[in-house]
């Protein structure tokens, strides 16, 4: 079976925990059932690979998120890459090309196209299966998956059944949650409705539109070429920039007539905004927190390693990262964006296919007004490389680093020499110098940086051969 998920977010909703760098499908907030926690992408890949493990997972995302991808679900996962956003039909096209030309994926395969980040049971996947296998033989182009509503909720789209008196109901099978397919098409979309409307629909037998689609993967390969001007992957990559903004949506689902649609009757929620994200934690608190007694649906997550602690909370989410801190009440929490949009922060948090690192510390010789170009200035950052990962061998232009080993292993390499290094040495690296870092066992290290300009962008990469 081949899958495409989605992955895309600007990082805003659920600030400070995400930021531009990490979305909100990369929080490892999610508990698992031995007290680790794991973020929603490697909920779902993990859900994808227990219902077949057998299946094509391939992930259509930017440049951005590939690191944080690869250090999460490993260096082996099948990604294609958008050189620029140009919103979901164009993201699509890119992936099924991917597909075809780089994966070799016969014409005639189905593929279903779906969201990273859906909060749902293992069940779900299992009626993915079933919208599969049904397009594989039926008549129409493209098959949907429609959610059964538990409540009238002006968020989301609702996909209204022809000529269907039961809805879901009427389909499901003994499960109570895999729905028979048969007679199931629709007749239009309703985006967002009002609660009073949201009711009549539900009343009707309209569902909740999951974002799901599914097809052969010719169909959408001959609209694409309807649409865009491309010969085959390669070409459409590098002309990717000049494609038309358009959304799958309104690009090929409005225009055709004959829709197939399988229902889906369990948990599923669409976890964006902070209410509904500690709905789905399974404990009050993450991280060094404390309540008192008098504390009442209220959630604090902590990633800072320092305590809070909350006292007399009512209906209160908190969040605390080294991007920022978030304090609001549960049902505000999600007009959050507009405030968010107004910081101009770097990211103090990023994970690399090596490790990840955080930022301890920005200043400058000017105090803390790090925008002064003619100031010395200075940041510090923890490193953490995996056991068998390495940094890239590189040098910087405008900047002198120092690294202090504080724990773990590893090779460093400095302009082509190669030693051992252990917790409590200290390394200089001045401007121009060669150097690259290897852990023998998982290794993290101290860097300080100096600088009159201090950015990510400063660095010219080179090949290096650790076996040699």
């Amino acid at each position: 079976m081949n899958y495409i998920l989605l992955s895309g977010g600007s990082g805003k909703r659920l600030w400070p925990l995400s930021n531009e760098i990490r979305s909100k499908q990369f929080i490892k907030i999610l508990k698992k059932d031995d007290g680790s926690y794991e973020s929603m992408v490697e909920r779902v890949y993990r859900q994808i690979k227990n219902i077949d493990d057998d299946s094509n997972i391939t992930i259509a995302t930017s440049e951005s998120q590939v690191p944080t991808l690869k250090n999460q679900l490993g260096d082996s996962i099948d990604i294609s890459i958008e050189p620029c956003r140009r919103d979901t039909f164009p993201a699509i096209v890119l992936a099924c090309m991917y597909l075809k030309d780089v994966k070799n994926v016969d014409e005639n395969e189905t593929v279903v196209i779906s969201p990273v980040d859906p909060y749902v049971e293992d069940d779900y996947f299992k009626t993915l299966k079933i919208l599969d296998e049904k397009m594989k033989t039926s008549t129409n182009n493209i098959g949907l998956i429609g959610i059964k509503p538990t409540y009238p909720s002006e968020k989301y789209g609702y996909i209204v059944i022809r000529n269907d008196k039961q809805g879901c109901d009427g389909n499901q099978e003994s499960t109570g949650k895999l729905c028979e397919p048969k007679s199931m098409i629709v007749d239009k979309f309703i985006e967002k409705p009002s609660e009073s409307d949201a009711k009549k629909l539900i009343a009707s037998g309209a569902l909740w539109n999951g974002g799901v689609f599914c097809f052969k993967l010719k169909y959408i390969i001959n609209k694409a070429h309807e649409l865009i001007d491309f010969i085959d992957y390669n070409d459409l990559f590098y002309k990717y920039e000049k494609v038309l903004k358009i959304s799958f949506d309104y690009a090929v689902v409005e225009k055709e007539k004959n829709i197939d649609v399988v229902c889906y009757n369990g948990e599923w929620k669409d976890i964006g905004t902070w209410n509904t994200l500690t709905e789905v934690m399974g404990e009050k608190s993450i991280g060094k927190v404390i309540f008192d007694e008098k504390s009442d649906n209220s959630n604090i997550i902590n990633e800072l390693d320092i305590p809070i602690i909350g006292m007399g909370l009512k209906n209160i989410v908190v969040a605390a990262s080294h991007d920022g801190i978030f304090v609001s009440d549960k049902n505000e929490s999600s007009y959050n964006k507009e405030l968010v949009e107004k910081l101009d922060n770097r990211p103090m948090y990023e994970e690399r296919a090596w490790g990840d690192f955080k930022i301890l510390d920005i200043y400058s010789s000017m105090g803390y007004n790090i925008s002064n170009n003619d100031a010395l200035k200075s940041l510090v950052k923890h490193l953490y490389i995996k056991s068998g990962k390495s940094i890239s061998y590189q040098k910087h232009k405008l900047r002198d680093e120092t690294w202090t080993i504080i724990d773990g292993k590893g090779l460093f390499v400095f302009n082509d020499k190669k030693r051992e290094v252990k917790a409590g040495d200290v390394i200089n690296i001045k401007k121009g110098d060669r150097h690259a870092l290897k852990a023998i066992e998982d290794l993290h290290f101290i860097e300080v940086q100096l600088g009159q300009e201090l950015s990510e962008e400063d660095i010219e990469r080179f090949e290096y051969n650790w076996e040699e």
